[in-house]
């Protein structure tokens, strides 16, 4: 039986890549979709997929009215933590793409899922280049105690840094603190020049016209370095197959799970 989907966001950049994504597999079905912009509009007449006749709602209440077995949430920071905690109570597993989360959301997202026994999975990105680079970075910190996280986006980006620096963040806090030969109450010019500290990891955010998304870790030994880059292009295409698997993995999970490197076989 087809895993049955509604996607919140379906009309945006990235969402509307993956309504035609979960229409063209037939293990998935988009049973509803959300929309502020085109409430009442067929999903295909506004994506341009004529065959996907998915009516949009304009509230995520209404759309859960469908009984879905996932929530995708792929909409806005300032409503995202509502959306996925009424679809926890509304007995959904969900999945989430927006990013700007803080840990306290987390935590709390965490406590709703466990009470409901459903599966929460939070990818600040689902590409497969982000996920490797999540791994391999997981893999460096083991033997280099010295790193920093360079995070690029476009001007326009709100939150900063992006889900894919926070998320890295977190997964090599799972290792260990990165090392600050200077501490920060030590150092010397304007507060915060050196970064923000998240999670134990020294995070820089840049926002600039011409970045998609980028994201660099750089580790730091004596007369070495290794520079670990992820880079986004203007498709929202490389994210599609990265969200399919992870609806199929968030129907087995219990609580929050971090990253799709949590349910990937490496």
């Amino acid at each position: 039986m087809a895993i049955s989907v509604c996607l919140a966001g379906a009309t945006g950049w990235a969402g509307s890549a993956l309504a035609k994504g979960i229409y063209s597999v037939p293990d998935l079905e988009l049973v509803s979709a959300v929309s502020r912009s085109h409430p009442g509009e067929s999903l295909g007449s506004v994506i341009g997929q004529a065959e996907n006749t998915t009516i949009l709602t304009s509230t995520v209440a209404e759309a859960l009215l469908a009984d879905p077995d996932v929530f995708i949430e792929y909409t806005k920071p300032d409503v995202a933590k509502s959306n996925i905690l009424l679809a926890l109570q509304q007995g959904c597993h969900v999945l989430v793409g927006t990013s700007g989360l803080s840990e306290d959301d987390y935590r709390e997202i965490d406590e709703v899922a466990q009470t409901a026994g459903k599966g929460v999975l939070a990818c600040g990105n689902f590409s497969l280049t982000a996920v490797l680079l999540q791994k391999f970075a997981g893999m460096a910190a083991k033997h280099i105690p010295h790193w920093e996280i360079i995070d690029y986006a476009s001007s326009a980006k709100i939150d900063s840094p992006s889900g894919t620096a926070r998320e890295l963040a977190y997964r090599l806090s799972k290792i260990r603190e990165s090392q600050l030969d200077v501490p920060l109450d030590q150092c010397q010019g304007p507060k915060g020049i050196r970064g923000a500290r998240l999670n134990g990891t020294q995070v820089h955010a840049v926002r600039l016209p011409g970045y998609i998304l980028s994201l660099d870790v750089i580790f730091g030994m004596p007369d070495q370095k290794l520079v670990i880059k992820h880079e986004a292009g203007t498709s929202a295409q490389p994210y599609v197959d990265g969200a399919l698997l992870g609806i199929r993995k968030v129907t087995s999970l219990v609580g929050l799970h971090r990253g799709l490197a949590s349910v990937m076989d490496f």
